[in-house]
């Protein structure tokens, strides 16, 4: 017998009746969750068992939840094997909505991280609001209700405890959902301190104005084998003469002038005073003087603390107690010592447009050497590494008072001794504990102090109480 054709059956607007009535229902009834999917980040070859992932997307959706009554599963289960939490929840989403606003996003993962974005995906997390818990999804039923009008209009997701391990990297940027784990999974504690310190330096300006501002090299000269002397004509009436270095660039024993630097800028100067390049050896270098007339530059730099550890002459900078310089910023070059201390700074360029005493000296800022430790803070979740294994992990929590460092998802061994750099943060502190004794933190995994407690009333000297070997 034909249908009766006074019925349609199922027609395209029948279907779009009934999906906007679901998602309606959806929005008045249901909950925000968070839909998290899992990115795979390695599969073993032979069972293609899922062997490291990451979940760092999350979209927002509207859910139903159909066990209203509580959490299904088996609930809080004591075993050999401790106490395990196997609670569950089933939750009603919208196909369309996932369909739109989902699945574009999820086509954007490569392939190799992504089985399919068509539809949610087991494997999957949700963030459960009212528990404040993550599910994993265990199955996905799309064919409940069964074809209303020859269509189906939702996702049933059948999801689990998500049980956390060192495989999975949770890093959403939802604070909620990343910290919610911060206690979970195998965790190692590095007992950290500080090394090396910053140099320290002054600057004075010039007490009246007319200044060397700087030097510039005209001709670099030729066969120099000791570094020329830099002479600077003496203003007149008794003012500051202005002094400096040649720093010599060399082919074999042979070298020539390759910078000037200020070592003192002098004050007084109303005209330009000729500059001197002489020494036992080599000849031909020559430079000319700019001054500034008009305002007051750096005089010179005093270097208060030379600091430690060193390695390379660090950057350095000039800050003044203004919101902005007046004229052109100072600029200057650091000397370091054999033994890692900054024992000098040159100038490279005095400044222009101080007025004394209406601004303050600049203040001096040097920056931190590769072995200068002890500084920052480490954020929760980056990746820190160790600089001479390229050993990595990432942070769980940073005690700054004790110092203690906890990580998790570790790849190589850290060494004692080593530089653990934060990836975000740049915070660098120095390995004094290794912490040889790992513990591996589940607020379910309690065997520990339940076989503890049992010696007391059961006595497992004859055979295992729970099994059989």
């Amino acid at each position: 017998m034909a249908l009766n054709s006074f019925f349609l059956h199922g027609s395209s607007s029948e279907q779009r009746l009934i999906q906007s009535l679901i998602n309606e229902q959806l929005s008045m009834y249901g909950m925000e969750v968070a839909y998290i999917p899992q990115r795979i980040i390695r599969k073993e070859t032979i069972m293609e068992e899922v062997s490291s992932s990451q979940f760092t997307d999350k979209f927002m959706i509207e859910a139903y939840l159909s066990n209203y009554d509580g959490y299904s599963g088996s609930g809080d289960i004591l075993t050999k094997f401790g106490m395990q939490l196997k609670d569950e929840v089933t939750l009603i989403i919208s196909k369309e909505k996932f369909e739109d606003f989902i699945s574009p996003f999820l086509s954007n993962i490569p392939a190799a991280q992504n089985t399919t974005s068509l539809r949610p995906r087991e494997g999957d997390l949700i963030w459960f609001p009212l528990g404040e818990r993550l599910f994993e999804i265990k199955f996905v039923e799309h064919e409940q209700p069964f074809y209303q009008l020859g269509k189906t209009y939702v996702y049933e997701l059948q999801c689990e405890l998500f049980e956390y391990s060192d495989r999975s990297i949770i890093d959403t940027s939802i604070s909620d959902i990343d910290q919610s784990l911060q206690e979970y999974g195998y965790i190692k504690s590095l007992t950290l301190f500080g090394s090396g310190s910053y140099a320290s330096a002054q600057t004075t300006l010039n007490d009246e104005v007319g200044y060397v501002k700087k030097l510039n090299l005209i001709d670099d000269g030729y066969n120099y084998t000791t570094v020329p002397n830099v002479i600077i004509d003496s203003p007149p009436d008794g003012g500051v003469t202005a002094t400096a270095v040649a720093i010599t660039s060399c082919t074999g024993n042979f070298c020539s002038v390759r910078e000037l630097y200020l070592t003192n800028a002098g004050a007084g100067y109303i005209v330009i005073p000729n500059v001197i390049i002489s020494g036992t050896t080599g000849v031909g270098a020559t430079a000319v003087a700019e001054i500034d007339t008009d305002s007051n530059g750096i005089k010179e730099i005093i270097i208060n603390d030379g600091g430690s550890g060193y390695n390379k002459s660090p950057v350095v900078t000039f800050r003044a107690d203004i919101e902005d310089f007046p004229g052109t910023v100072p600029t200057g070059i650091a000397n370091v010592s054999a033994a890692g201390t900054v024992t000098s700074v040159y100038i490279s360029h005095a400044g222009i447009g101080f007025t004394v005493p209406e601004y303050s000296a600049p203040i001096v800022e040097f920056a931190a050497s590769a072995t200068i430790t002890g500084i920052g803070t480490y954020i929760f979740n980056e990746v820190v590494t160790g600089e001479t294994s390229n050993t990595t992990a990432r942070v769980k929590n940073w005690n700054v008072s004790t110092k203690v460092l906890q990580i998790a998802n570790i790849a190589g061994t850290f060494l004692d001794g080593e530089v653990v750099v934060g990836s975000a943060s740049s915070a660098r502190y120095t390995i004094s504990d290794l912490g040889e004794n790992p513990s591996s933190e589940d607020k379910y995994d309690q065997n520990d102090e339940i076989q503890t407690e049992s010696t007391s009333i059961i006595d497992f000297t004859e055979k295992n109480l729970f099994g059989n070997y």
